[in-house]
């Protein structure tokens, strides 16, 4: 389970690499953890745009925002089965933007933290669901959940499940708020070759979310 990815490359590169407007102000990110507003790329108004959506599911039913800080990361494989995750998958789909992730291995009883990029260095995109959540005080929440499927042969050897990286022609395809065809959605959801990934233990820094820092990534 993906729990925590970085974002440190700057919003005009973002945008030159997504062809998007550079309409956020942001500033790097080593440590991003659930329940964080994340960088995001959406498509329900019909044109492609950045915004903010919180990490952490909050359905549109949900009695408590508590339910966000559980729901991070769906399935692929539930996607279609759930009424509730299909809809979503139907109409509310958006990109979360990164440029690096975390998955932990553990040796002798210790977890270590194993930092994945993509080999040119470029950000990328996770397959993500969003929904609104109005709270009691009439305030409305949009937040988000990553995708996860089978990992390639580069993250299988530290975890069973890998996040969903859309390659550069699945991204539109994903947002086009026009595409309904579940199964051919579901086949975009597959994982990224390990053959254009690269992997490195870092420091346990990771494990504190207050450190969000450079050194992190030492």
């Amino acid at each position: 389970m993906c729990g925590r990815y970085t974002l440190t490359t700057n919003i005009q590169t973002i945008a030159q690499v997504f062809n998007v407007a550079p309409t956020l102000e942001t500033k790097p990110r080593y440590n991003i953890a659930p329940t964080q507003e994340v960088v995001s790329i959406m498509g329900d108004d019909g044109t492609k745009h950045l915004a903010w959506l919180r990490w952490g599911l909050i359905p549109k039913w949900a009695k408590s925002a508590s339910i966000g800080s559980r729901m991070i990361n769906i399935r692929a494989d539930t996607l279609g089965e759930k009424p509730g995750f299909r809809r979503l998958l139907d109409s509310r789909r958006c990109l979360m933007i990164a440029d690096g992730f975390y998955e932990w291995k553990e040796e002798n009883g210790v977890k270590y933290p194993i930092y994945y990029t993509l080999k040119d260095q470029e950000p990328f995109a996770f397959a993500a669901i969003w929904d609104t959540w109005t709270n009691p005080q009439g305030e409305e929440i949009r937040s988000c959940a990553m995708i996860t499927t089978d990992p390639n042969d580069l993250v299988a050897q530290v975890h069973n499940r890998m996040p969903v990286i859309l390659p550069k022609e699945a991204r539109q395809e994903w947002l086009d708020t026009e595409i309904h065809d579940t199964k051919f959605l579901e086949s975009l959801l597959v994982p990224f070759p390990a053959s254009e990934m690269t992997a490195r233990q870092v420091s346990r820094a990771v494990n504190n979310v207050a450190v969000d820092n450079p050194s992190v990534l030492a």
